[in-house]
Order: structure tokens, then C-alpha cells, then sequence
């Protein structure tokens, strides 16, 4: 059977069973066959691709050193950076900007012998949490192509639950690498605050942005991290120190789980049924499970979307059809320039939010809410710290749903609420990751996410790692995209 994994993948390249070119045109020959039903990716670096595997393979005949992830193809979120290529962001706005430089995240990968194979749809701006607000068209699930597949990262988490590939990049502001995950049955990794680089990431909310990783398994996330994981001078808010290895032997042995049970008494029947089956079977692996108090995140939503729509308002003044984005042609002077191409540009999503950031920031109102959302962040943040002085690790379902249908018009306030057990890790900067712990009764995935203390990055993978080693959920391919030989 045809390698899927990450790992497996790159150690078929290394042993001689397969060559870069053969991954990468069965890569591509998957992208073709799938993404028209997918809409998962909005660009594919077909030449480029190829062209990377063949030098490859050159260096290969010479018995030359390859880096960590030779020959792994992998995804990008078209929110981050290719020098040379178009970031759109999912909005037609930008469907002119060709990127002048590469992000970080793109030089460690090609450093290491990554193939970058294409950039991923997702909600305009990294806006939205269910793959319909990108510009373009709607992301689909590979598990039931009539429902979401989360957002806003949609194309790069339906990319890897199809096997597209195996690897793809994504951006976390409140849980838009944690909720497509879960939908999609994939892990998906959002790093402590400043772990990797967004240095080259367009920015929606700079003090909540995190890039990070989908994988197939934790231990693929493990691989794509050692890379990615690393100082840059070039963002100001990186962790200057780089981490140890993302190594997944950690003994867990005598560790504890917290559970805010108090925080799930909503949650519905079938899905606290799952999520309390899964933290049954950390007890089997002899972890201490104790309850926690949490119960300031009832406040994290609304704390959230009033810091990040503030933030969003600001960083999304740069594109006027001056220095960013197309112009409209119906301007006339300087005025109308403004206010025409940010009207045709923008979706109804990105107004929103922007109308709702300048509204807390404005004068009467700035202390009334901007400021006193703040203040619940530190609350949050603070409570947070006591709870981990208490466990090592917090888990928490990801969703109080299962993958909604496509098309099926919530309220921005019950979309809003899909982010309930996601917002507060970035509110307080924590390593979060989400893996598949099972289905519905409709075959729906469900996800858990597990939440670390600050820049505890890999004892969060080492958790995830233990809970797959006793599960085979990650292993699970959607009916009609298995992964059939080469091509």
C-alpha cells in the first residue's frame, strides 16, 4: 500500500522505494482527481513541484545528505507568504498581490526538502469557522461532502483528511486549525504563542495569529515541528529560545489530566458520551484525572471577539486599493478609491468584523468593552496558571457540534459559538493540539484538544502521541478517498 504518513513517506524516499518525482506525481494526480469536489486547494505549484522532486532525486544519485523532510509534500494556508506566488487570503481583494518574499515557515520547510504543492483555501481573512466565507468557493468535508469542514484553515485540514498530502500549514486565532481538525479527523497543532515564526503571515489578530501544523498523526506534527519550531529574528514575537527535539518519549507515568467538568454541563448528550469514553482510556494508560475550575471561559467568547475584531480593524486598514488590493474602477478621486475598493473587495464577513472592531475601539466606548475584555484575558490567562499547578495537561472537547451542514445560514452569533472551547488557548497563548477521538452516530467526527502550559509544547504532543498509540481514529481515510498504489 501506498505511504500516507509523513514519516513513512520520506523514509520510502530515503531507502529507494519510491523517488521524489513518483510522490509527487501521485501527489499531484490525487490534487487533480479531488480538489473540483474538494475545492481544497485555490493554487498548485505543478512545475514548481516537480521540478524540486527532480533535484531531489539528482541529490539522491549523488549520495547526498537530505534534510528532515525530503520529499514531503505539504499544503500552505494562502494566508502565509510564497515568494514569487499569489497570496489571496480567500479574498478577491488580493487576487492581484504577488508575494515579494517568503514567509519564515517557507525557508525552514524548502530548507529542509520540503515540496510545497499548492496553497489551501479558507474564510476571507482567516475569518470564519466553516470554509464558506472564502471569496472563491466553499471548502467541502471529505467525510460528508454536504457538511463544513471547519474553518477558517478548511483547505488545508480537508487536504490532509483526503490525503491529499500528508502535511499542511495552517493559522490558529481561535481555533482555526483545532475546529477543521476535529472535523475533519486529523490532529492539528496550534504551538504556544510565538513558537513558530509569522513572520510572512498576513495578519487577522497579531496577539492571538499562531501558524501551525495538520498532520495525519501527532507524530507527523512532531517531524513538521522540529522544523518549524525555531527563533526568528525577523518577528518580534518570537520565543528567542529554540525548544529541545520534539521527541515522543516522554513518560507520562504518574501525570495529571484536569477536566473543568463544570464548564461541559451543556455540551450534548452524544458528545460528552465521546469525550467522557476518551478521558476513560487516559485513566487505562494510570493517569491521575481530576477536576478543574474554569469557569471564567464562559467569558472567552465574548472576550475574544472584542479583542480580535478591534485588532482585525486595525491590521485590515492596509488594504485600500493604494498599497494593497485591487482598485476599484468606479473611483473617481482619492475618497472613492477608499471606500469603493474596500466595498467590492471585502465579504460580508470581513465587514462585519471590521464594523465591530472599530466599534469597541471608538471614542465612548473603548473602556466599556475593549478595555474590559482585556482585563478578562489576565483573568483568564491567571486562572489558567492556577489550574496547572494542579495537572499537566487540560482536555477539552473541541466543538459543542459536529461538522454542520454547508449552506444552512446560522446567525453570526451561533457561528460564533462554534469557537466556544477553542478561544481561550489563544487568549492565553497555550500549546493546543486537536486529535480524532471518534464519530458520531452519522459517521461525523468528533475531536478532543489537549492544553498545555506555556512553551510546554512538546509534553502537549507527547499526551496526544500516548492517546493515539491506544486509538486508531487518526487511521480512519473517508470512504472514496482511499490511497490506492502509485502512480
Amino acid at each position: 500500500m501506498y505511504p500516507t504518513s509523513a514519516k513513512s513517506l520520506t523514509a520510502s524516499f530515503r531507502s529507494g522505494d519510491l523517488s521524489a518525482e513518483e510522490i509527487i506525481k501521485h501527489t499531484l494526480h490525487r490534487m487533480e482527481k479531488f480538489n473540483p469536489i474538494l475545492g481544497a486547494f485555490l493554487s498548485i505549484y505543478s512545475e514548481k513541484a516537480l521540478r524540486k522532486a527532480r533535484e531531489l532525486d539528482k541529490k539522491k544519485k549523488k549520495k547526498n545528505s537530505f534534510g528532515k523532510l525530503a520529499a514531503i509534500p505539504i499544503a500552505i494556508k494562502d494566508l502565509i507568504h510564497v515568494q514569487n506566488e499569489i497570496t489571496t487570503c480567500g479574498s478577491q481583494f488580493l487576487t492581484n498581490y504577488k508575494a515579494p518574499f517568503n514567509a519564515t515557515v517557507i525557508d525552514l520547510l524548502e530548507k529542509e526538502d520540503a515540496i510545497i504543492i499548492g496553497k489551501t483555501n479558507l474564510d476571507e481573512f482567516g475569518m470564519g469557522s466553516t470554509g464558506e466565507h472564502s471569496s472563491f468557493f466553499p471548502t467541502k468535508n471529505p467525510w460528508n461532502l454536504t457538511c463544513s469542514p471547519g474553518g477558517s484553515s478548511s483547505g488545508s485540514a480537508a487536504a490532509v483528511s483526503a490525503r491529499l498530502c500528508p502535511l499542511a500549514l495552517g493559522t490558529d486565532t481561535g481555533g482555526s486549525i483545532r475546529l477543521p481538525a476535529a472535523f475533519c479527523a486529523i490532529s492539528g497543532f496550534k504551538p504556544t504563542y510565538g513558537r513558530v515564526s509569522r513572520y510572512g503571515m498576513v495578519a487577522y489578530a497579531s496577539s492571538l495569529d499562531q501558524i501551525g501544523p495538520f498532520g495525519t498523526s501527532v507524530e507527523d506534527i512532531a517531524l513538521i515541528m522540529d522544523v518549524i519550531g525555531q527563533p526568528c529574528a525577523k518577528d518580534a514575537t518570537s520565543i528567542k529560545t529554540p525548544p529541545p527535539s520534539f521527541s515522543l518519549t516522554q513518560n507520562l507515568s504518574g501525570k495529571t489530566i484536569g477536566v473543568p467538568w463544570k464548564f461541559l454541563e451543556s455540551l450534548p448528550k452524544e458528545i460528552k458520551e465521546n469525550f467522557t469514553h476518551s478521558i476513560d482510556l487516559f485513566k487505562k494508560m494510570h493517569l491521575n484525572v481530576i477536576e478543574i475550575d474554569l469557569d471564567l471561559l464562559k467569558y472567552s467568547i465574548a472576550a475574544y471577539y472584542i479583542l480580535a475584531t478591534a485588532e482585525a480593524s486595525t491590521n485590515l486598514a492596509r488594504f485600500d486599493g493604494i498599497r494593497y488590493g485591487n482598485r476599484s474602477k468606479r473611483a473617481e478621486n482619492l475618497d472613492q478609491i477608499y471606500d469603493y475598493s474596500r466595498q467590492e473587495g471585502f465579504g460580508i464577513e470581513v465587514k462585519h468584523r471590521i464594523l465591530l472592531g472599530t466599534f469597541v475601539l471608538s471614542a465612548g466606548h473603548l473602556e466599556s468593552y475593549y478595555q474590559k475584555a482585556q482585563k478578562t484575558r489576565s483573568l483568564i490567562i491567571d486562572q489558567f496558571r492556577k489550574s496547572f499547578t494542579k495537572c499537566d495537561i487540560i482536555a477539552l472537547p473541541c466543538s459543542p457540534n459536529v461538522p454542520p451542514p454547508l449552506g444552512n445560514n446560522k446567525s453570526p452569533l451561533e457561528e460564533y459559538l462554534q469557537d466556544l472551547y477553542t478561544v481561550s488557548s489563544n487568549l492565553a497563548g497555550l500549546p493546543t493540539i486537536s486529535i480524532p477521538c471518534g464519530f458520531n452516530h452519522e459517521k461525523k467526527p468528533l475531536g478532543m484538544q489537549l492544553i498545555g502550559p506555556y512553551a510546554q509544547d512538546i509534553s502537549v504532543l507527547n499526551f496526544a502521541h500516548a492517546f493515539q498509540k491506544m486509538t486508531k481514529f487518526h487511521l480512519e481515510v473517508p470512504k472514496n478517498f482511499e490511497v490506492g498504489m502509485p502512480i
